[in-house]
């Protein structure tokens, strides 16, 4: 009888109540990711964990809606991490705890940088490079509900070439070294390349990462020279591209961002020292630039520590640190596509936002710098039909501060508000217990 009788009210037109509760956002200025401009007293109609409306004007709620008052913020989409390592933290202790640290510490010490980096804001990570298995296992705790954190996109071990930025034995004394090989991402040649990204897709990763150029933390005295071959670097890109993988390129210097560009990666990772010649060459090949100017400006003030890194470690650190920012500026300028990333673990994580105010200061315009960390983000990992927006139909991330940070980046430092899948995580900057 009642379903006959919601069926006529249908047919005649005749709107009924229903039992089923959604969630509507009340925004006092809503960035949703796509707009030039913020929006006004707007709001976002959320319903089993995806927008399925963005109307002007503060929505009435239903009899069973629950109402989120966020008048007095600015709401944008979750933000979005290109580079972070959940599975450590720099410390001056980096050499002693290589060797004491299991797998299992890194894991539980990763299940609290996934939270702190959740109630930073940041409700979707990629993460590039680990042990192997640490952020792998990370992702699907957090998918299944175990543990608290962003959603992760994780590359597990990068791939390297023997001695080179990557190698998990470099800087090693000769006992301990070995020979490590493709399982555990170090190749040379195109076909211990391909079975490396062929382990990558056995481990469960969802990406790939290489280290096409030496690097600063690593024990070596370069930090830009080119370490694979272009035969290398096409055996690896072609295998990915077979795998459904996008590749992300850790790159320093000039030669090594030529060559991974050419072979055709995804992404460029920090690119300190790109030239006119990258530049183009990225504009033409559609080339993603993830700067992490927060990981430069880290390294750069450790190094005036004399005893923080060890002594072949530190004019890299001052080097590269104090030249990233005038990279940014210029490829910003030049219109290279930019998208937001951190190295977090350089840094403490959760302090992540940093980097807003490192672009900003850099010349990038603020909504660009949303941009980078929203959509453009959602873009490089391949998943903009789903995340990086506030449109129907998308999954209900969202982020909220005091204020308008277009008007002052620096609001980003105080989230007030975090939302991952239609659940809330954050709300008046307290964590919500659950």
């Amino acid at each position: 009888m009642r379903r006959l009788l919601l069926l006529l009210l249908v047919l005649v037109g005749i709107p009924f109540a229903s039992s089923h509760a959604r969630t509507i956002v009340h925004a006092g200025h809503l960035i949703d990711g796509v707009g030039k401009t913020a929006r006004d007293n707007m709001s976002i109609i959320i319903d089993n964990g995806r927008f399925v409306d963005v109307v002007a004007g503060f929505a009435a709620p239903g009899d069973s809606d629950q109402v989120i008052e966020l008048k007095d913020q600015t709401v944008t989409p979750g933000w979005m991490d290109m580079h972070v390592h959940l599975s450590g933290q720099m410390t001056r202790n980096d050499a002693r705890e290589e060797l004491t640290l299991n797998p299992t510490d890194r894991a539980i010490r990763a299940t609290c940088y996934a939270k702190r980096t959740l109630m930073a804001g940041f409700t979707t990570v990629r993460n590039v490079g680990d042990d192997g298995m640490t952020t792998v296992s990370l992702r699907n705790a957090i998918r299944a509900g175990y543990v608290t954190g962003p959603r992760i996109f994780t590359a597990g071990a990068v791939i390297s070439t023997t001695g080179g930025h990557g190698d998990p034995t470099g800087g090693w004394c000769e006992a301990l070294e070995g020979d490590p090989g493709p399982r555990d991402g170090v190749i040379n040649g195109a076909d211990e390349a391909r079975k490396a990204v062929r382990q990558r897709y056995k481990d469960g990763a969802d990406l790939i990462k290489i280290t096409a150029t030496a690097g600063v933390l690593s024990m070596e005295s370069s930090a830009d020279n080119a370490q694979f071959t272009d035969e290398e670097l096409k055996a690896i890109v072609e295998t990915a591209h077979d795998y459904g993988f996008t590749v992300a390129a850790h790159a320093h210097g000039t030669l090594g961002i030529l060559r991974a560009v050419r072979a055709g990666v995804t992404s460029i990772e920090h690119g300190t020292y790109m030239n006119d010649e990258c530049i183009a060459l990225m504009k033409k090949k559609g080339t993603f630039y993830v700067p992490t100017m927060l990981a430069g400006e880290t390294v750069a003030e450790k190094a005036k520590d004399p005893d923080y890194f060890p002594e072949i470690i530190r004019p890299k650190a001052a080097r590269v640190g104090a030249q990233i920012k005038e990279t940014f500026a210029k490829a910003y300028k030049a219109g290279v596509t930019i998208a937001f990333g951190t190295d977090m673990g350089v840094t403490p994580h959760g302090q992540n936002a940093r980097e807003f105010e490192l672009m900003v200061g850099a010349g990038m315009a603020p909504m660009d710098a949303f941009k980078a960390a929203t959509i453009t983000a959602a873009r490089l990992i391949g998943r903009d039909k789903d995340l990086g927006s506030v449109e129907k139909g998308k999954i209900a991330d969202l982020v909220a501060v005091k204020g308008d940070p277009l008007k002052d980046i620096s609001l980003v430092r105080d989230v007030q508000f975090v939302m991952k899948e239609g659940v809330v995580y954050k709300l008046n900057g307290t964590e919500v217990v659950r």
